[in-house]
């Protein structure tokens, strides 16, 4: 959203807003601080009150991880994140340091508890067995962001690993790189629409969805509002037409390629 600069940026939050959208995504490092000062600047006091805002850190250590979440609140011209979350943790190593004494962990429980943030979660896309290890390691998490799309399941899958335990923890399902941020349109494995239906289909409570135009924008909300849902049958259709091509890195260059 934040690549086509500051004009185009606020006029595709606010049309999202108008199409129903209500839940943003940003992080501390997208385009260097662009995206929430964008925010900031698209969302007056009474926009904010509508939307569910959600931004994260990077920096593992809490001193650090409370930096940025300062900067963040700043940037962003808010008192609080409806939402932060441990942003794109990829290796076991991260996960010690973030549980560790000093570790951000501690930030993210300091945060929720002077009200700066309302809830707290985690992302990566590298290693299901990361997302478990964080998810096993601390019951104080509420959402879980990973990948939810057409070739996941053929390779170190979150979608076969990690959802299910996700759900049945009762926490938020927040899918992203449901098009594997391209490769799947680019090589022609599935369209847009079988996309989003696919992580519809998985249960999944919002989409984290990338955009670039208004015309994107407009396409992709009308898809969720007029799609039919998937039926098992459908999906197992789906499944078996992508898994007959490229799987792994390949399509999705961001997982673990020793597996």
């Amino acid at each position: 959203m934040a690549k086509a600069g500051k004009e185009n940026a606020i006029r595709m939050i606010h049309r999202s807003m108008d199409l129903g959208v209500t839940f943003f995504d940003s992080a501390h490092k997208y385009h260097n601080g662009l995206s929430d000062e964008y925010y900031g600047a698209a969302l007056d006091t009474a926009r904010r009150q509508k939307v569910l805002l959600m931004s994260k850190a990077h920096l593992r250590d809490a001193a650090s991880a409370m930096k940025q979440l300062e900067e963040t609140l700043r940037r962003m011209n808010t008192d609080y994140l409806d939402l932060w979350q441990c942003h794109e943790v990829s290796r076991m190593d991260e996960v010690e340091t973030i549980f560790g004494p000093g570790g951000s962990l501690e930030a993210f429980v300091k945060a929720k508890k002077q009200g700066k943030v309302r809830h707290i979660g985690f992302t990566g896309h590298h290693d299901p067995d990361v997302h478990l290890a964080l998810l096993g390691g601390y019951d104080g998490w509420e959402t879980v962001q990973h990948p939810v799309n057409l070739v996941d399941p053929h390779y170190l899958s979150f979608v076969k690993n990690v959802l299910p335990k996700v759900d049945s923890a009762g926490l938020g399902k927040i899918a992203m790189k449901t098009n594997a941020m391209g490769p799947i349109l680019d090589n022609h494995i599935a369209s847009i629409e079988e996309c989003l239906r696919f992580a519809m289909a998985q249960q999944s409570d919002t989409i984290v969805s990338g955009v670039e135009t208004v015309e994107q924008l407009e396409h992709n909300v009308s898809v969720i509002k007029h799609m039919k849902p998937l039926t098992s049958r459908e999906v197992k259709g789906l499944l078996r037409r992508t898994g007959g091509g490229a799987v792994g890195p390949d399509i999705e260059p961001y997982k673990r390629k020793d597996a």
